[in-house]
């Protein structure tokens, strides 16, 4: 139950959080009616001259509904950029029946949670060996590196934010743990929701660089320049909804500006 529980806390702190930009915009919201919760990430365009490129956010654990809409989505674009550590060689990480799929910690998490709380994994439901898919995250060396030199790694990185967080997830963690102890899996989504649904203010006091968030952005936006120059004008980037905040401001310092923004439902809880 405590490694369950440090799992829960790892994932939350490692992909349900927003860095302030310059010009604020939400890329995660939560949206309410008389029958359910629903956790909506967005899809946000911005456009200098005859470039277009348009930021997806994912949640790496969602209904199988909302992966099917994405994958009908990413068919629109001439390149796709995705985000995965060590995902340059997709033969062998998209199959589904490849152990190491599940070996990484975080991949281990999505598992698990996915498991209880009733949901599907990204992993196994986008066609990551899609045409128009391009790597645009760092290789695992370079990953390795980078947190060598920084003297980071996922954990520090979730505990930093876990401090500068809201008091009051406490309480949340609470019902959570109620949940998990009862099987109840929608009372353990909603407490998530709430929590994912404010990750502007759970990291508001967050400061300096990370390898987790501004490194990978630094090489996705790289990946993106050499689209543009090889003539492909319209494109995507499919990423954690947590690294466009910081993504944002680098595109409007390129010139960019947003030009529009719809949603997608990724979970949909029953009251």
């Amino acid at each position: 139950m405590i490694r369950l529980l440090l799992c829960l806390f790892l994932t939350l702190f490692a992909q349900g959080k927003d860095l302030k930009p310059v010009q604020k915009t939400d890329f995660l919201r939560v949206v309410k009616n008389e029958t359910a919760a629903q956790l909506q990430t967005s899809n946000t365009t911005y456009r200098k001259g005859k470039q277009r490129v348009t930021l997806i956010g994912a949640i790496h654990i969602a209904d199988q509904a909302y992966y099917q809409q994405l994958n009908e989505e990413f068919q629109k674009y001439d390149r796709l950029l995705y985000e995965m550590i060590g995902g340059e060689d997709l033969t062998r990480l998209q199959d589904k029946k490849d152990s190491e799929n599940h070996t990484h910690l975080l991949a281990k998490t999505y598992a698990m949670i996915a498991r209880f709380l009733k949901l599907t994994e990204q992993i196994n439901e986008i066609d990551y060996l899609a045409k128009n898919f391009v790597h645009g995250d760092l290789t695992l060396e370079e990953f390795e590196t980078l947190q060598e030199e920084r003297d980071e790694s996922i954990l520090s990185f979730a505990l930093q934010s876990g401090m500068e967080g809201d008091p009051a997830a406490a309480g949340s963690m609470t019902k959570i743990l109620k949940g998990l102890l009862t099987g109840n899996a929608d009372l353990v989504k909603h407490q998530l929701i709430g929590t994912l649904g404010q990750g502007d203010e759970q990291v508001a006091g967050l400061t300096g660089e990370s390898v987790i968030i501004n490194d990978r952005n630094a090489k996705c936006l790289e990946v993106l320049a050499a689209q543009f120059k090889l003539g492909h004008q319209n494109c995507a980037i499919f990423y954690g909804a947590a690294h466009f905040p910081d993504m944002e401001n680098s595109l409007l310092e390129m010139g960019f500006t947003k030009s529009k923004q719809t949603w997608i439902t990724a979970w949909n809880v029953p009251h």
